[in-house]
């Protein structure tokens, strides 16, 4: 059935029950498994003023660190599964259009990823990275509330 799927993560609790279901499923399909984190623009989330107290160069590195953290314990827990698992942290990109990207590029047949069920103004204002993935991938997409 599927032979390649990757895992989006944000670091969120959320995100961790999608990275436990496609680890699971990985190691039941005896799959290959990737897990993903992108981490947005600085641009996108520090604008105007905001940007005098976050500088570019402590967003990244706070960024990178943060990804480098919740990549590990993926793998960490695909170690326990014994299975393997590859880790990739994109920086600079919008999230949505980053794990489609990387879907593509690894040749994934499946994408599972996490919605945090945003309504509403919260939608409007922080979107939807599940409906975006959903809406371009080419592969199916295993959603995870």
């Amino acid at each position: 059935m599927y032979k390649n799927i990757l895992i989006a993560t944000d670091g969120s609790e959320l995100a961790q029950k999608a990275i436990d279901h496609g680890l699971g499923l990985a190691k039941a399909l005896g799959a290959k498994a990737s897990a993903v984190m992108v981490t947005e623009p600085w641009a996108s989330i520090a604008p105007g003023e905001m940007a005098f107290a976050y500088p570019i160069e402590i967003y990244e590195k706070d960024a990178a660190a943060s990804a480098a953290k919740c990549l590990a314990a993926v793998d960490d827990a695909a170690k326990k599964l014994g299975i393997a698992c590859d880790t990739r942290h994109l920086s600079d990109q919008y999230p949505a259009e980053g794990i489609v990207a990387y879907a593509k590029e690894k040749n994934c047949d499946l994408i599972v990823m996490a919605s945090h069920g945003r309504r509403g103004l919260s939608r409007l204002l922080l979107g939807s990275q599940a409906i975006d993935v959903l809406t371009h991938s080419s592969v199916p997409v295993l959603i995870c509330r």
